[in-house]
């Protein structure tokens, strides 16, 4: 057991708040991000966009396991007190998102009391890329009582953009090839969201068809590279009024629309494309991160993040 959790057993909360410090001549307390990634090394992009955030010092952690969480965490937590918390954070993230799920929870259960320090969780960028795919299509077309097609849906982007359109009160289905991985999927959103989505089996484009009748937003949050949707299949659906699509390397998820596309309207249809989404998702990244340094008790997830997003 390092110091830190050796000094833990033998103390009260209260013994473990400092006196304020405002460092020399009343200078202000750096804002310092405490990274935890799963991966080999923590991820660059994850580090650049918290200093353009404004954050002064990024403890960047690669290779993290749940076993490393709660040291790490403890001097988080232990170093600073009362209303200097507020200027500590920790950010989940990683390109395995069940481990960043499992990371996130860890930390939450070393807090205890008024010990704490906010926490975002963005592990392979799906929480930010959800939430921003999700308003470029709620800012352009209204969803209330209309029915949304989320194909590759059962990945972490999907998963989450399925939950938000819900939330909004549109009927989402979500697609695999799988019928079995599609059900286990919708379950999970049952249990995780309280909401009800479809599970549709689509392997070709007879399916594909099927899948956008009566459909009015169309979202595609395949892996890189893989072409979900051909153009003749949603140019002529009389039904469909947006397209969003995530993937931002050719071939691109949705055939017939730009990776730029940022409500470009083409075939008589707004579309969306990656780096459309893009450039609000980075908005909404660099919000977060702001707003976690706002107090010491925050966890930014899906709901919250989107909730952030939405005040952009």
């Amino acid at each position: 057991m390092d110091k830190v959790g050796f000094t833990a057993l033998f103390v009260e909360p209260e013994d473990l708040m400092p006196h304020p410090y405002k460092g020399e001549k009343g200078q202000a307390m750096k804002k310092l991000l405490l990274q935890l990634d799963s991966d080999k090394f923590a991820s660059v992009f994850d580090a650049i966009t918290a200093y353009d955030a404004g954050v002064d010092q990024v403890l960047s952690y690669g290779g993290v396991t749940l076993e490393d969480v709660r040291n790490l965490v403890y001097g988080a937590m232990f170093t600073r007190g009362g209303d200097e918390l507020k200027n500590t954070a920790i950010f989940v993230g990683g390109s395995s998102v069940p481990k960043g799920e499992a990371m996130l929870k860890a930390v939450l259960e070393t807090f205890f009391g008024p010990v704490r320090v906010s926490v975002m969780a963005d592990p392979n960028g799906s929480n930010t890329t959800a939430a921003a795919a999700v308003l470029k299509i709620t800012r352009t077309v209204t969803v209330q009582g209309k029915q949304a097609v989320i194909f590759a849906g059962t990945g972490p982007v999907g998963v989450r953009a399925a939950a938000l359109l819900a939330r909004e009160g549109c009927r989402v289905a979500i697609t695999s090839r799988s019928r079995e991985r599609a059900q286990k999927v919708g379950k999970g959103i049952k249990e995780r969201f309280g909401l009800e989505v479809t599970a549709l089996e689509v392997r070709d484009d007879q399916a594909a068809e099927r899948a956008l009748e009566g459909a009015q937003v169309v979202l595609t949050t395949g892996a890189a590279g893989v072409a979900l949707l051909k153009k003749d299949l949603w140019a002529k659906n009389p039904t469909v009024e947006a397209l969003a699509d995530v993937n931002a390397v050719p071939p691109l998820g949705i055939e017939g629309i730009k990776a730029n596309d940022d409500g470009k309207e083409r075939e008589g249809k707004l579309t969306f494309g990656a780096l459309g989404i893009g450039g609000l998702k980075m908005k909404i990244h660099k919000a977060c991160l702001v707003r976690a340094f706002e107090a010491n008790n925050l966890v930014l997830d899906i709901e919250e993040t989107y909730e952030i997003a939405k005040a952009i």
